[in-house]
């Protein structure tokens, strides 16, 4: 029987990571790794993972990688504090680590916000990975690379994604700081086209085409705070361009 290990990395999660340790108490070996929280997120972490380990955060990517290194089972599921991994999912992932068809598996994640689940604000994302030749790369929405083909699961991971309005869009800043940072790395520049199409698109893709309107008033509020997001991280470039952060 392959072994299934899953990665949590944590800070100040105290409100939400006992219930995700629960939800994936089914596997062999839960890691936790801790960006040195001020709460009492290592308490509860240590009352349910296998092994706890702490890390000074410098990007998603090595944060994970790190958990990554310590990892021992065949397969890695990846997990954030605010996600659960319902009953029906479980069997899902027990079943697919016993096939040999694929090599990851592209999890769905609907969206919750406003107390309720957005099924048209929703992403299929690679989390469930054979452990041997993965990593991560990529400062913010990090990337999983592995070679060999990818399956989907159809069971959704309930995602609590946002703690509330001010929340939300204090990751979108978050966020399009380090992807400013990888922008500029790149050599890409902000202009005002870009600043003006993009976060327009972007309104535009995820209220029509991905069917935003059908959740109502929180599904224009997502794909406005979302537009947003992409208009602050050209903003953001921009600054970085002229030396003014």
């Amino acid at each position: 029987m392959p072994k299934l290990s899953v990665i949590i990395p944590t800070f100040n999660e105290e409100r939400y990571l006992e219930p995700a340790l629960r939800s994936v108490n089914f596997a062999d070996e839960i890691i936790v790794v801790d960006s040195f929280s001020n709460d009492a997120t290592p308490a509860i972490a240590k009352k349910h993972a296998t092994l706890f380990l702490q890390r000074e955060f410098d990007n998603f990517s090595s944060q994970k990688n790190y958990a990554l290194d310590h990892a021992t089972g065949d397969w890695v599921l990846f997990l954030d504090a605010d996600e659960r991994i319902p009953y029906g999912l479980q069997l899902e992932i027990k079943e697919a680590i016993l096939s040999d068809r694929f090599t990851g598996y592209k999890l769905n994640f609907p969206h919750f916000f406003m107390n309720r689940f957005l099924y048209h604000h929703s992403n299929d994302v690679l989390r469930l990975v054979r452990r041997e030749g993965t990593e991560y790369t990529g400062l913010v929405h990090e990337k999983l690379q592995l070679t060999g083909p990818v399956g989907k699961l159809k069971n959704p991971v309930l995602h609590f994604t946002y703690k509330g309005l001010e929340h939300y869009i204090h990751k979108k800043e978050s966020y399009a700081w380090f992807q400013a940072e990888q922008l500029h790395k790149k050599g890409k520049k902000a202009t005002l086209f870009l600043m003006f199409v993009k976060p327009s698109y972007r309104f535009f893709s995820s209220y029509i085409l991905k069917g935003g309107f059908r959740d109502g008033v929180p599904g224009l509020v997502v794909a406005a705070i979302n537009s947003y997001g992409v208009f602050s991280r050209y903003a953001k470039l921009l600054l970085l361009q002229r030396g003014m952060r």
